[in-house]
């Protein structure tokens, strides 16, 4: 056990807190920094889900870090590889011997007479109070403790078993089972093929389609440049690609929807069977990109449905029953094991509780700063990625811009930053532009943005790229103030081993 000071704390050992690590180890390599982790293993969201089937909705060229090649054969790949790749990304750099397993973060209080923050965090039982100047928080945006799912009439009266996806029972053997997957988002679309192996038969019941693209798991064009290319080049020429390819199509199907949900439908008629209701089951009534498309890898759920293992029913339900659900139609799903894959309970930096100078932050009345910080609240930054692409792609731009900052700081010679509206009448919109249910449901506990930058959310790469990565530090809206003389006096803490 030794004692050292820390510069930064980051919050979240999965996806962004590894990388806001290696940035800061390579970016600037004196700042001290620990990770904690509220759960016991590295992984974030790829070590927490563990249903059948889990995987990336997005391609692994964008989805992996921009500073360590994705080597795998799939671009659409299974959670326990990206499980092994952060992780991996993590040992071979060392970051896992900053990591402090089991310190859930509770409370962070700031403190403008010391320049620090207090991270509040529970550890076997008992509080253990770390000081930073400088927070980094990768805790996601959702909880981690329940999923959502809705309160339907009679649900205490169903007598099977009842699952959220977010906590998949390991012992679950649904050989020669029917299940009813409740929910048409990425997760329901994921199970219900997977679930077909030993599955008697699996119905999705959805209240309103979703849209799906089917595209091949592997890429070719990537796999061929991998062989006759140098690793990172290969890496980032695929990467790019993907960049340009993903935002070329988001602008055309925002640009021309009613053209673009017409295409999308077509293309998944030639992989169904002869007269299938895609009017009824696979056309939503909401235009393309308003929400999340699905991606169906080597159209396997489109393969289940034609060979007859699973269904789609587009329906409500008006309650529970002993053995499966009564829908409004008035037809009744009958099923030994239930899903609910109905989405995800929201909160900001992993619901802990921020306190400033005393004032509990009420995150309705902050505006989200660059799409990274919240106004009044300072030397926090917090990774949030893209809603219409990889996470990835934000979450490394928000480390290179901390990073950037800090070496600004000390350049400077100050010691705080604090975005400011400095009274200004800043016109707001919600938080996210997303007709999701889980966006919607949450928006009233959510930060708010601007209508225009700083303080717009932007859902748009080139755009974060060229002000993350080359636009000023000092803007009219970001306040700087220079160190106190005694701000480092309490700032001592124990860096316990890794594995405790």
């Amino acid at each position: 056990m030794t004692d050292q000071s820390l510069d930064v704390i980051i919050i979240g050992a999965g996806l962004s807190g590894i990388g806001a690590a290696y940035h800061l180890q390579r970016d600037c390599p004196s700042r001290r920094y620990v990770i904690l982790e509220g759960r016991e293993a590295i992984g974030g969201t790829w070590d927490l889900f563990r249903y059948p089937g889990i995987r990336s909705d997005s391609d692994m060229f964008t989805l992996g870090f921009n500073f360590k090649p994705w080597k795998e054969q799939k671009a659409i790949a299974d959670g326990p590889s990206i499980l092994s790749y952060v992780r991996e990304t993590a040992a071979e750099n060392g970051i896992d011997k900053h990591i402090r397993f089991r310190h859930m973060v509770k409370r962070l209080s700031w403190s403008s007479a010391e320049q620090l923050w207090s991270v509040e965090a529970e550890h076997q039982g008992q509080t253990v109070i770390l000081k930073a100047p400088f927070i980094f928080t990768a805790a996601g945006y959702y909880k981690y403790d329940h999923g959502y799912t809705p309160d339907w009439p009679g649900m205490s009266s169903y007598q099977g078993r009842m699952i959220h996806p977010q906590h998949w029972p390991q012992d679950l053997d649904y050989t020669g089972k029917s299940v009813l997957v409740i929910g048409s988002g990425a997760t329901a679309v994921t199970l219900v093929p997977a679930m077909t192996d030993k599955a008697q038969h699996v119905t999705m019941l959805q209240r309103s389609p979703t849209y799906m693209v089917s595209r091949p798991a592997e890429d070719a064009q990537a796999n061929w440049l991998r062989r006759n290319l140098p690793s990172m080049l290969a890496y980032q020429l695929v990467r790019w690609r993907n960049v340009l390819l993903q935002s070329y199509f988001f602008n055309l199907v925002r640009r021309y929807p009613a053209w673009a949900k017409e295409r999308l439908i077509n293309e998944l008629k030639p992989l169904l069977p002869a007269n299938y209701d895609v009017a009824t089951h696979l056309t939503p009534k909401y235009n393309p990109w308003d929400q999340r498309l699905c991606l169906v890898p080597d159209a396997d759920m489109f393969k289940a449905i034609s060979a007859g293992k699973a269904s789609i029913v587009t329906d409500q339900i008006e309650s529970f029953t002993e053995s499966g659900v009564k829908l409004k139609s008035g037809a009744e799903i009958k099923a030994d094991i239930i899903v609910t894959a109905t989405g995800l309970d929201l909160t900001t930096l992993g619901g802990a509780d921020v306190v400033v100078d005393g004032k509990a932050v009420r995150w309705p009345d902050t505006l989200i700063y660059k799409g990274m910080m919240y106004s009044d609240v300072p030397n926090l930054v917090n990774a949030f990625g893209y809603t219409n692409a990889s996470w990835t792609l934000k979450a490394d731009l928000t480390s290179e811009y901390f990073c950037r900052m800090l070496n600004y700081l000390d350049r400077e010679g100050y010691a705080q930053f604090t975005p400011r509206t400095h009274g200004e009448d800043v016109e707001t919109v919600p938080f996210v532009d997303f007709s999701s249910g889980y966006f919607q449901r949450a928006l009233e506990r959510l930060p708010k943005q601007g209508a225009k930058a700083p303080w717009r959310l932007y859902q748009n790469y080139f755009v974060d790229l060229l002000n993350l990565r080359f636009g000023s530090l000092n803007t009219k809206e970001m306040e700087f103030k220079r160190r106190l003389a005694a701000r480092r006096a309490s700032n001592v803490v124990p860096i316990r081993d890794a594995a405790e």
